[in-house]
């Protein structure tokens, strides 16, 4: 029986599934919207949001508190600066998950998980000021 199993293992380590989850969680954060398989996205959905959490309350304890749980100094500028006033009066919900159909090699779930209300423009954008300032770079 499958009582008080209280999370979805993914067949990894739990180091490794912390790792994953923080790398997840930033890049969410970064893009505001990602492609992962079902079980991930719905593994991820209760981390990001008591991180969306923490980044309403913006005070210090908070901000060392998601500091510790993301790898970059970058995800937790934009959490407290961008995404905590952002869902300030919102009570909770701050992600969805969509299905996505399978993956064509091994048929596995996918999803998208998403910001509700989330900026369509910050999607790639970091990879296009990177391409811009390399471009101009070499002019």
């Amino acid at each position: 029986m499958r009582h008080s199993r209280g999370y979805r293992r993914l067949n990894r380590t739990h180091e490794h599934r912390k790792a994953l989850f923080a790398n997840m969680c930033g890049s969410l954060i970064e893009h505001e919207q990602i492609k992962t398989t079902l079980p991930k996205a719905k593994e991820l959905r209760p981390i990001i949001e008591k991180l969306i959490t923490l980044a309403k309350r913006g005070d210090l304890h908070a901000r060392r508190q998601a500091d510790a749980s993301l790898k970059q100094d970058m995800h937790v500028e934009k959490l407290f600066a961008i995404l905590g006033p952002r869902y300030k009066e919102r009570q909770g919900g701050y992600v969805r998950v969509l299905k996505a159909g399978f993956r064509y090699g091994d048929m596995a779930p996918m999803a998208i998980i998403e910001f509700v209300d989330r900026d369509p423009s910050a999607k790639g954008a970091a990879d296009h000021a990177r391409t811009e300032a390399y471009e101009a770079a070499d002019d």
